[in-house]
């Protein structure tokens, strides 16, 4: 009887998978095109940058809608295969440049960029400190880390003067809690809308909410642009796009930075290129792009990041968010790898494209 009741409770279990792996298979979503991406893309339009972009308490992309994938296209991802990578693409890892606190002091005055890792940066310009999404854990809520932090939170603690954190979105491997709640005391943030309560929370209580466009300035005289970016947004608290998601330019009398945030590739690029006629650096998403059929949306692959770039009109590319955490299937060190292919088969400028490793100071002084 009990070998009865198995084989009877088996059978329908067992269907529903073949069935779930079925349909996963035969998924839509897999049949990708990037030249009908592409021209989806080119027919967006610019003006939709500026339009509303929330109704009934949630945010959205005006000028394209995000396609909902819900748990059969997620299972499409997780349970087929995908490209293959070699040896190398596998095991590549960024370099790890160690004493940051010793370096800082002796680039004196100078502005610099500092890759921490994933897409957290420190970047001093104009006489002050900016720490973009600061993930100091050992995980982004799963994701385990592949590489150390450049910095820890009490080398930051250690610059002195007051730290200018900014916030991309709500999203665990971008907004680490713990990581907030250990920055100095009299850290002033800067979050897109619908985050200043949760980042007050955390202990940080000098907040700034912007939306798009909305910019402040601090008081050395660096002005902080909002910008639309094409992501989304959701964490086990928060409901899917309830809070904004942003990417930010930083201009100061010296240098003009793009932080890029998380994006896919949109039109925004070419306005922002438009509307901002001196970009000397733009950090560029280059990570969690395949597969392609799954990631378009959110995410650049690295033609799209190179496009991005030449549509900023910006003196130098610095690539972010690759060899931290694994979220594709794609290797986290494969996207340097071939960005660098695409350098050299494209004939571009090598000493346009900075490539930094982990705790690498890019000295950007003089611009």
């Amino acid at each position: 009887m009990k070998k009865t009741y198995l084989l009877i409770s088996t059978v329908p279990v067992c269907g529903m998978i073949v069935a779930v792996f079925a349909l996963c298979c035969s998924s839509p979503g897999r049949k990708f095109s990037e030249q009908h991406w592409r021209e989806q893309v080119e027919k967006t339009s610019v003006a939709a940058l500026y339009a509303p972009h929330k109704k009934d308490g949630r945010y959205f992309n005006p000028w394209m809608p995000m396609e909902e994938k819900g748990l059969i296209s997620v299972l499409g991802w997780k349970m087929t295969s995908g490209r293959e990578y070699s040896e190398y693409e596998k095991n590549y890892r960024p370099a790890i440049h160690p004493d940051p606190l010793r370096r800082i002091q002796q680039s004196g005055d100078a502005d610099f960029i500092l890759w921490i890792g994933h897409n957290s940066f420190l970047i001093r310009v104009n006489g002050e400190y900016w720490l973009t999404d600061p993930i100091f854990s050992d995980r982004a809520l799963l994701p385990k880390r592949k590489v150390p932090p450049g910095m820890t939170p009490g080398d930051i603690e250690k610059l002195g003067g007051t730290i200018h954190l900014l916030i991309s979105h709500n999203h665990y491997d971008h907004l680490d809690e713990d990581s907030i709640r250990g920055l100095p005391a009299g850290t002033k943030a800067y979050v897109p809308s619908g985050l200043k309560d949760y980042i007050r929370s955390l202990g940080i209580k000098d907040v700034v909410e912007l939306d798009w466009w909305q910019k402040t300035v601090t008081a050395k005289g660096t002005t902080l642009t909002a910008l639309p970016a094409q992501h989304w947004s959701r964490r086990i608290t928060q409901g899917t796009n309830s809070t904004l998601w942003a990417s930010f330019m930083l201009e100061s009398p010296g240098v003009n930075i793009y932080c890029g945030g998380d994006s896919g590739y949109f039109v925004g690029y070419r306005e922002f290129g438009r509307i901002f006629k001196k970009i000397d650096y733009a950090l560029l998403p280059t990570t969690a792009y395949h597969p392609r059929w799954f990631m378009h949306y959110p995410h650049m692959d690295v033609d799209e990041a190179l496009r991005a770039f030449s549509e900023l009109g910006a003196k130098y590319f610095v690539p972010t968010q690759w060899g931290t955490f694994a979220l594709g299937d794609e290797p986290v060190g494969y996207p340097a790898i071939e960005l660098k292919r695409k350098i050299q088969g494209g004939n571009l400028d090598p000493s346009r494209y900075k490539i930094p490793g982990i705790g690498e100071i890019l000295v950007i002084s003089g611009q």
